[in-house]
């Protein structure tokens, strides 16, 4: 079966000017690309980390174990990775604003049913179908900047918007735990449909498409297999998808496990578990100013192997706090949080160019690019939420050895594939 080759051509001079026009239509109302793609990735984290204060007291009023609570996670982020992969296609065929629009119109309807769950089986059905909403917001988002750039000024610019996403994440938590101990925790679930109602009237106003050439045959079977096939052969794709992926990864195994951890094992309140979960995206956002100050001065290969050691730091001090119980020391919970300080930092190096990089070879197929990665970071999310629903045991070693795993994987990957096929592509 012959595969197209214009899915890896550059983008055309027309298509450029005409992706250059709605960039700056997008500016028209002073509404400039970065804060569109930070309220859109946003949406993640407001989703897991606002709700991971709630998460014991759900799991106790539902009289559910932790297998069950973390199925409320896992459910939601795989049907998120699963929705990418009609999302993507789709978003290439009509273009980016209508999908938007019909995802968060998903994802705020399913925040209300969540809201008024009945028991813990009906909430995870409804956290699964506000993932398949949510696919539409970070699948788009992604795309967005390859639309409007090539990959090495896309990585500088998501870096920009991830860096915002950090801030949605700092105000996530401490809400999250300030409404939990407040009001309980069905109005923080209601709080996430707020957020996705807003941000919807926000796309419908202010967002001017930005794909410059749809698709009409972006959903036909042929053309998804030919373009599905052709990404996931090239090895950019895997070296940069794995780079996202397995940060994703050990991001994810402090979201499902630390609640747990701090609240339960450590005996932290709610609302301090809160702002400390906030504190790591603190140290997020400075690693996206470094990753964008190292893009300029090095380019996305270097930065991703500077950002090796960082995150191979980080596991290597923070397996030895598990293993050594320092967090029943002087220190306490701040063995776990200096070392996965750290950890973040790299975070905000790996994620950007990761997520920049495995859509670059792709510009007339940065939609399914996307939601290929996106759908693979959450399949590896659900393996590691099905781990730790039988790994938590009441210790601290399921958070620490989980995260250290992955910053050894991550350190490889940037050192190897990422310095072997991730030369980006010019346009």
């Amino acid at each position: 079966m012959a595969v197209p080759p214009s899915l890896l051509a550059p983008v055309s001079a027309a298509a450029a000017a005409e992706a250059a026009a709605a960039a700056t239509a997008n500016l028209r109302s002073g509404m400039p690309v970065v804060l569109i793609l930070a309220a859109l990735l946003g949406i993640q984290p407001i989703t897991t980390d606002l709700y991971l204060p709630a998460l014991p007291g759900l799991t106790a009023a539902f009289g559910a174990g932790k297998p069950q609570a973390q199925l409320t996670l896992t459910a939601l982020l795989l049907a998120f990775g699963i929705s990418q992969l009609v999302w993507g296609p789709a978003s290439d065929r009509w273009g980016r604003k209508p999908i938007l629009l019909w995802g968060l119109a998903l994802y705020t309807l399913a925040g209300v049913a969540c809201t008024f769950a009945a028991h813990m089986e009906a909430l995870i059905a409804c956290r699964a179908v506000q993932g398949l909403g949510m696919g539409a917001a970070v699948m788009a988002a992604r795309a967005i900047v390859r639309d409007l750039y090539a990959p090495a000024e896309g990585a500088k610019v998501l870096a920009k918007g991830l860096g915002g996403l950090g801030v949605v994440a700092v105000l996530s938590a401490p809400l999250g735990g300030l409404l939990t101990q407040a009001f309980g925790w069905r109005l923080a679930l209601l709080a996430l449909s707020v957020y996705g109602a807003v941000l919807a009237a926000l796309i419908a106003l202010r967002y001017a498409e930005t794909l410059a050439t749809p698709r009409p045959d972006a959903l036909s079977p042929r053309a998804l297999f030919d373009t599905w096939a052709q990404i996931a052969r090239h090895p950019t794709f895997w070296a940069y998808s794995f780079s996202a992926t397995f940060s994703y990864a050990g991001l994810f195994v402090f979201l499902a496990a630390s609640s747990f951890v701090f609240i339960e094992v450590l005996k932290l309140s709610p609302l301090f578990y809160g702002f400390l979960a906030a504190s790591m995206s603190l140290v997020y956002i400075t690693g996206t100013f470094l990753c964008r100050r190292l893009l300029a001065r090095v380019g996305m290969q270097r930065t991703s192997f500077f950002g090796g050691f960082i995150t191979l730091l980080a596991g290597a001090l923070i397996g030895c706090a598990g293993w050594f119980d320092w967090a029943q020391g002087p220190l306490g919970p701040w063995a776990i949080m200096l070392p996965y300080y750290v950890f973040m930092l790299g975070h905000g190096i790996h994620q950007p160019v990761g997520q920049a990089g495995c859509t670059g070879p792709f510009p007339h197929a940065a939609g399914a690019a996307s939601a290929l990665n996106g759908f693979v970071m959450m399949c590896v999310a659900f393996a590691v939420g099905a781990w730790l629903g039988k790994a938590l045991d009441g210790t601290v070693l399921a958070l620490t050895n989980g995260v250290a795993f992955w910053a050894a994987l991550i350190s490889l990957n940037a050192w190897t594939l990422v310095q072997r096929h991730g030369k980006p592509p010019a346009a």
